[in-house]
């Protein structure tokens, strides 16, 4: 007997639950935002487990809800960032680490500053991504214009002024 079908019947009906599970979670995102209203509208909330106590935004509902207007796109973007198959995937890391640094300044009581400086946080993770993408870019291209690897290699090898790079990319 053959093993092949059974490999990729097994193959599709876990794409079909990983699929699944990812529309669930997407469909459910507003659901997932709008939690915040099942909190209490005090400064303290209680629970067997813990007990939060709403600094900064005095209150545990308007707390949770600054908190899911950070979650919610930042879950989203995760989602679109594992499931993107285009060579530019890598840019939603931008907004993935923006997001976190918010949600994670958010939680962070004592920081009043919640949307000002995470572009000094992200400037690094950008400093790496977008050379990263253009690199991408410029083989994808290479490869469209059918030019060789060897050439490439060779065209990256040739000492440039900058005006001619900044010619080269457009």
């Amino acid at each position: 007997m053959n093993k092949h079908p059974n490999k990729s019947t097994k193959a599709k009906s876990s794409s079909l639950v990983t699929g699944s599970i990812i529309a669930l979670i997407i469909a459910a995102s507003p659901y997932i935002f709008y939690s915040y209203e099942s909190f209490p509208q005090t400064n303290t909330w209680e629970t067997f487990l813990f007990t939060y106590h709403a600094n900064w935004y005095q209150e545990v509902y308007v707390s949770v809800w600054t908190m899911m207007g950070k979650f919610v796109p930042l879950l989203l973007l995760v989602i679109w960032f594992i499931t993107c198959k285009h060579w530019w995937y890598h840019v939603i890391l931008i907004p993935i680490g923006m997001f976190a640094f918010q949600l994670f300044n958010v939680i962070n009581d004592d920081v009043g500053f919640v949307d000002e400086v995470e572009i000094w946080w992200l400037f690094p993770i950008m400093l790496v991504i977008i050379p990263l993408v253009y690199l991408i870019r410029a083989r994808l291209s290479n490869k469209l214009m059918e030019k060789d690897l060897k050439s490439f290699e060779e065209d990256l090898g040739v000492k440039k002024n900058l005006w001619q790079q900044i010619k080269d990319l457009f």
